[in-house]
Order: structure tokens, then sequence, then C-alpha cells
């Protein structure tokens, strides 16, 4: 058990090895502070699940090399950020536009819990309402003959 407990940590401290290390020299603090803004907010196109910041496609390391420049030039966020959506679709922001491309996307998680509150308004209705219905008096009747029935047979 101390031996998987040991493994384990030294499988934690070899994870800062695997992290990207970027070697750029910016300009100003104001253009290191936009570039990891935007590489946080920028998917990587082969990752999927991961920021280009993270990433260590070799995609990535392009997009990561293409936004140094594009801030270097003095492009403004938008212009960047309009700039990567022309060349890998909208799919490379994690948090893209609302349009009409965009909307269903924007809108499931609304659309979903409508549906589950919905849902549970409904199983809620018919649990309250949901009793055994009233017998008639020849239904009444014919039960207690039933119970009278067993008792006697016990």
């Amino acid at each position: 058990m101390m031996r998987l407990a040991l493994v384990f940590l030294l499988a934690l401290l070899t994870l800062p090895a695997a992290a990207v290390i970027e070697t750029y020299e910016f300009s100003s603090p104001e253009l290191e502070a936009r570039y990891r803004q935007l590489s946080q907010e920028l998917r990587c196109p082969k990752c999927q699940n991961q920021n280009i910041a993270d990433s260590n496609a070799p995609i990535s390391e392009d997009l990561r090399r293409l936004l140094y420049r594009q801030l270097e030039a003095g492009a403004t966020d938008e212009e960047i950020l309009e700039d990567m959506v022309r060349r890998y679709g909208e799919f490379v922001r994690y948090r893209p536009d609302f349009d009409r491309n965009t909307a269903l996307l924007w809108l499931a998680p609304v659309l979903f819990l409508a549906v589950g509150a919905g849902l549970a308004v409904l199983v809620l209705r018919r649990a309250r309402g949901g009793g055994s219905p009233a017998l008639d008096s020849e239904e009444q009747a014919r039960l207690e003959a039933l119970l009278a029935e067993r008792d006697r047979a016990e």
C-alpha cells in the first residue's frame, strides 16, 4: 500500500514536466496579459478539449506563434478572434458568438432545464392526484365480502 502511494506521488511530480513552456519576449506586459487571456480562450483544433495554452499539439504551437505575431503587429483581440474563426471555424472559440449557427449551442441548456422542469411538474402533479379512485357502492360491497371471506379462512 505504501509503495502504491509513493508511485502515485512520484507520478504527480511529473505533471509539471508536461506543461507548455513559452519563450516569447513581449514588448509590453499588457501584450503578454492579452496573449495569456486569448490563448486560454482559443481551443486546440486537434485536441478539441484543450485550449492552445495547455496543448502540446503542433497545431497549438502554430496558433500560439500566430497569436504572438498578431499581438506584436498591433491587432486587437476582436481582429485576432475573427482571423482565427475565419481560418478554423467557430469551433476554435470556447465561447462562440451568438448567431443562427450557434443558437442551439447557447440555448440547449435553457431548453433542457425547461423540459426537465416541465417533466418534474407533471410527475409531481400525477403523484399528488394519483391516489386510488373511489369505489362505487357495488364495488365497496364486493371488497368487504372478499375481506370477510379471507378473515374467515384464516
